[in-house]
Parts: C-alpha cells; structure tokens; sequence
C-alpha cells in the first residue's frame, strides 16, 4: 500500500502500479481528468506531477509517491478564465486536460509563441479549437506576473540620449 496526495488530500492505494488516472477517477471520483486513449498520446488525462504535466493514464501510482498530484480540480487559475473568454469547448472532453498542459506552459514561459505553443501543447481536440486554445493561451499569458528573476521589458527613456548628448 501506498499513499498520495492529490489536491492535497491523502489516499491510500492498494496497488502501486495503477495507473494514476485510474486512482483519480475511480477511487477519487475525480472525474474532470478524462480517459482518452490509454497510452498517453491525447494528453485527456492530463495531471500535475509537482506542478509539471504529465500524462496519468501511463503513470503508475508508485511514481506520486512523496509529489503533489494536482487535478483540474484542484487548480484556479487565469488560464480557465481565458478559456471561457475565448470559447474554447465544443465537446469539452480533452478540455480539463488541455487547460493542464496550458498552465504547465505558461508556468515557464509567459510569453509564449505561436511555435511555441504549437510545440508544448501536444493534447489532440477532436473539436480542433486549436486557434481559440491558441488564443486563450495569450489572453491568460497577458494576465500573469512575470516569472521570477526574468527582466521587465525596458524603459523607452532609460539608455535614451539625452538633450545636448
């Protein structure tokens, strides 16, 4: 038996190598973190792993042990704002699982590009929102502090000559 803790919540598992979605769902009755294809390619089970996202269906339970599983659930942040601005369902079925991965992104680039994205969001939309996830990835970029230790953009009038220079 192991123990994790999904938003903050100790449970216990019986079997290590469950795959985390299935300690989720089942278990947690967690259902916002969705089964999608089973081999971590859709990216619809999509969790943090101490902030980081991974994909749950593939992810044994042994490997949360001591780390933060945070499910759609459990997170609040600009990020589900945008995508409501931005209307980004259809479906909405690999939505929880893109938002993840959208926080995992701008948690270490909050400027991102459309190369970017492109690169970093890997979750298939069967709806194909693609530009409106897009979208809503700048909009919620734009809401957020800057990452700590990284230089604000520079003052037009430091460096700038002088009168008479």
């Amino acid at each position: 038996m192991i123990e994790l803790q999904i938003n903050g919540q100790a449970v216990q598992v019986d079997d290590p190598s469950t795959p985390l979605l299935w300690v989720i769902r089942e278990q947690m009755k967690l259902t916002g973190t969705k089964y999608g294809c089973g081999i971590g390619v859709c990216g619809a089970c999509t969790v943090h792993l101490n902030g980081k996202p991974k994909r749950s269906c593939v992810l044994p339970a042994s490997t949360a042990v001591g780390q933060a599983v945070t499910t759609i659930e459990g997170v609040n942040h600009v990020v589900q704002e945008a995508w409501i601005t931005h209307r980004v369902p259809q479906c909405g079925y690999c939505q929880s699982g893109q938002i993840m991965t959208a926080i995992g992104l701008l948690e270490s680039n909050r400027a991102p590009s459309d190369a970017d994205i492109s690169s970093y969001m890997t979750n298939l939309c069967r709806c194909a929102t693609y530009d409106r996830i897009r979208a809503a990835i700048k909009t919620a970029a734009q809401q957020m502090p800057p990452l700590p230790g990284s230089k604000l953009p520079a003052d037009p009038e430091e460096g700038a000559p002088k009168g008479g220079e």
